[in-house]
């Protein structure tokens, strides 16, 4: 599994997030969560953002993707702005649909990428369970189905939040290198957020790392591991005992 270098063509991703604050709600009192965080992510390059929870991963991607707009700064996506797709930690299907018609529905009446989703589905390895319904799905094919959603938008920009916690080491494993295959033959640019420093280091082109209590960016590095490095257990430990020591 190796990680696609990053295209120069296109325009990056530029952000810069003066201060995020939650407010005072009730006995709690105002929560500052992110300070001074500025970076910019070339074209076609797999950006992962991590760091342990609360430390405000997913309030920046929420950000990014115009979902939280209540902060001081800004965040420019260039001309890739209206396509753009984002694959939640729950895969997020309508239960009165078949995995076909979830996939369906993000695209518009018409649209020729709707030919497309049989291929898409044989691709992700749900071509036996297009008609099926989500409750007839274990987790991990719910979430090749986010993937195959989030993919047949053949969207600019990809932005994943933890989207493949709280799965066992195989299936993780499994649909961390389908997430690979996709990306090399649908090429984007990603933003994925873990926090799994294995799965960091497996997937990214770059790490961006968030400090805990500090509400800043700790590290910036650019991972450039081969594909054999990248399915080598010790060569992934000694690449994160590299970054996450200093």
């Amino acid at each position: 599994m190796a990680a696609l270098n990053g295209v120069k063509d296109g325009a990056p991703i530029r952000v810069s997030v003066k201060s995020k604050i939650f407010p005072a709600v009730g006995d709690r009192e105002a929560q500052l969560v992110l300070k001074d965080v500025s970076f910019e992510v070339a074209p076609r390059s797999f950006l992962v953002i991590t760091g342990p929870s609360g430390c405000g991963k997913s309030t920046l991607l929420n950000i990014i993707a115009g979902l939280d707009t209540d902060y001081d700064g800004k965040v420019d996506l260039g001309p890739a702005k209206n396509h753009l797709a984002f694959i939640f930690q729950t895969p997020r299907l309508l239960p009165w649909r078949t995995v076909y018609e979830n996939i369906a529905l993000v695209l518009p009446d018409g649209d020729p990428r709707h030919a497309k989703i049989p291929a898409m589905l044989e691709r992700v390895g749900l071509g036996q369970a297009m008609n099926a319904y989500p409750e007839r799905l274990s987790l991990g094919m719910q979430r090749r189905a986010a993937l195959a959603r989030g993919f047949i938008l053949e969207p600019e920009i990809l932005l994943m939040d933890e989207p493949f916690v709280s799965l066992d080491d195989p299936t993780a494993a499994s649909l961390r290198e389908l997430l690979t295959e996709l990306w090399h033959t649908h090429p984007t640019t990603v933003i994925f957020v873990t926090h799994d420093r294995a799965e960091a280091i497996q997937l990214g082109t770059r790490i961006l790392r968030l400090a805990p209590g500090k509400a800043s960016v700790a590290q910036d590095v650019n991972i450039n591991l081969t594909e054999a490095q990248r399915q080598d257990r010790a060569a992934v430990l000694a690449e994160q005992n590299r970054i996450f020591a200093a």
